[in-house]
């Protein structure tokens, strides 16, 4: 068994925290920065640790700050690290992004403003199976 080095122990831990933030499966998540289910375990504890150009594609599929990895989470509030994402993202993805919260936020002023969400007059969608494959082409 390899031995861990520290550095890979902090650097696989803020990438463990990052993907499960992003709400993804060691098994989505590799296959979104094209690493195996099983290196990302490794990576995660430790065991392995990461080339730049790995630490590269992490940070630009989670739309997240390279420090963030190496220095840690320098005590942003969600607000901030909901801004620093929405910021690295293409143009296109932000757009989209921009969209669909206007939405969201239309929705809830239309909720404040009734008294019986039936009012409203709006459909709630039946719950999709989430499938990350499309990520892998941000």
């Amino acid at each position: 068994m390899r031995e861990k080095k520290e550095i890979n122990i902090q650097i696989g831990n803020k990438i463990r925290i990052a993907r499960e933030q992003a709400g993804l499966t060691q098994e989505q998540f590799g296959a979104i920065v094209s690493l195996g289910t099983k290196n990302v375990s490794d990576i995660e504890r430790g065991v392995a640790g990461i080339t730049v150009s790995t630490l590269k594609r992490i940070c630009e599929k989670l739309s997240i700050s390279s420090d963030r990895i190496l220095f840690g989470d320098q005590s942003k509030n969600d607000v901030e690290y909901l801004a620093d994402r929405l910021e690295r993202l293409p143009a296109e993805q932000f757009a989209a992004v921009e969209r669909l919260l206007n939405q969201i936020f239309a929705l809830f002023s239309q909720l404040n403003n009734s008294t019986d969400i039936n009012d409203v007059g709006v459909q709630v969608p039946q719950p999709v199976d989430f499938d990350c494959q499309f990520l892998k082409n941000l």
